[in-house]
C-alpha cells in the first residue's frame, strides 16, 4: 500500500468543511486506497492534561489509549475529504471502535501515525468500512486501532453482512453522570472534532437530532476512565455504539471484572438500556 507522508498533523477544520460536502460521484462506493502518515508527532502536555480532565482520567505521565485514538483522527478526516473518495463524513455513523495498547506510552514520546481504509463492505443500511490505525515509537508498535464505521445509502456490490448485536446486561448503575449542555464544546476543545453535530442545535436537527449529541469518543473515555487504574500496562479494549447521547442529559454506568477481563456499560439512568457497551481483554 502506498504511504503518502504528511509534514505535520493537518488542520481539522478546512479538511472538515471539504468532508462534509457530498461526493458527486456515482455507482459503487469507493475509498482512498493509500495510507497517511505523520513521523516525529509530539505531544502537547497542556492539552493532554485538558483532555484528561474533560474525560475523566487522572492527570499522569502515561497517556490513556483514547488520547492515541484522538492524535491519529485527523488523518481519519484527511482520508474522508480525499478526492478519491466517494463516501464523505457527512452522515457516516460511528458503529464500533477497537484499540490495543501494546505497552505504556509517555507524553514525551514522539510517535508516528499512520492511517488507512479497509473492508468496505456492503450492510443492509449502505456500506461498511474500517478506518485502521496504528502508532509507533521508532519501529515499535505501541498502539493499533480500528473504528467501523456505517455510510448510510452508500453501495457496495455483494450480499449484506450481519452486525452482530453486543452482548448487553441489564444491571444497576454504580455511577451517575450529569452531561452538561456545553460538553461538546468541551471535548471538541481537547479533541480537535469540529462536528457541529456536537455543538448546535441547527445542526443536530439537520440529522435528526432534537438537541446537540456528545461525541461517542467522549463516552468511549469517561467509561474506561471509571475503571482505568485497575487494568494491567497492556489490554485490549473494544466498544459498541448503540445509541446516541442527547445534551444536556444524564447517563449510567457500571463495570465489573469477567475473570481477567472487564465488562463495561454507559447506559440510561435506571440501567435498562445501553448507549455504550465495553469489553476489555489483557
Amino acid at each position: 500500500m502506498e504511504i503518502r507522508e504528511l509534514a505535520a498533523m493537518p488542520a481539522m477544520g478546512p479538511l472538515f468543511a471539504r468532508a462534509l460536502v457530498p461526493s458527486l460521484r456515482r455507482g459503487p462506493a469507493r475509498v482512498p486506497e493509500h495510507a497517511v502518515r505523520v513521523a516525529g508527532l509530539s505531544q502537547d502536555r497542556a492539552r493532554l492534561a485538558d483532555y484528561d480532565r474533560v474525560c475523566g482520567f487522572a492527570i499522569r505521565d502515561e497517556v490513556p489509549p483514547t488520547w492515541l485514538h484522538v492524535l491519529t483522527f485527523p488523518l481519519h478526516v484527511a482520508l474522508l475529504s480525499d478526492p478519491s473518495s466517494s463516501v464523505r463524513l457527512a452522515g457516516v455513523v460511528h458503529v464500533s471502535n477497537r484499540m490495543r495498547l501494546h505497552r505504556p506510552v509517555t507524553a514525551a514520546e514522539r510517535l508516528d501515525a499512520t492511517v488507512h481504509i479497509e473492508g468496505l463492505r456492503p450492510h443492509q443500511r449502505g456500506a461498511l468500512f474500517d478506518l485502521v490505525g496504528e502508532i509507533r515509537v521508532g519501529d515499535e508498535l505501541v498502539w493499533d486501532g480500528v473504528s467501523t464505521y456505517l455510510a448510510p445509502g452508500a453501495v457496495v456490490p455483494g450480499e449484506p453482512v450481519e452486525v452482530p448485536k453486543p452482548e448487553f446486561t441489564v444491571s444497576d448503575p454504580i455511577a451517575q453522570w450529569r452531561l452538561p449542555a456545553d460538553l461538546g464544546k468541551q471535548y471538541r476543545r481537547v479533541s480537535g472534532d469540529p462536528n457541529p453535530i456536537h455543538t448546535t442545535v441547527i445542526a443536530a436537527k439537520a440529522f435528526g437530532f432534537a438537541r446537540p449529541i456528545i461525541h461517542g469518543m467522549w463516552t468511549h473515555a469517561r467509561l474506561l476512565a471509571g475503571f482505568e487504574a485497575r487494568l494491567p500496562h497492556t489490554y485490549e479494549v473494544e466498544v459498541s455504539f448503540t445509541k446516541p447521547i442527547l445534551l444536556p442529559g444524564k447517563v449510567g454506568a457500571w463495570w465489573r471484572p469477567d475473570g481477567v477481563n472487564w465488562a463495561a456499560a454507559a447506559t440510561t439512568p435506571d440501567g435498562s438500556k445501553p448507549y455504550l457497551v465495553m469489553a476489555v481483554r489483557s
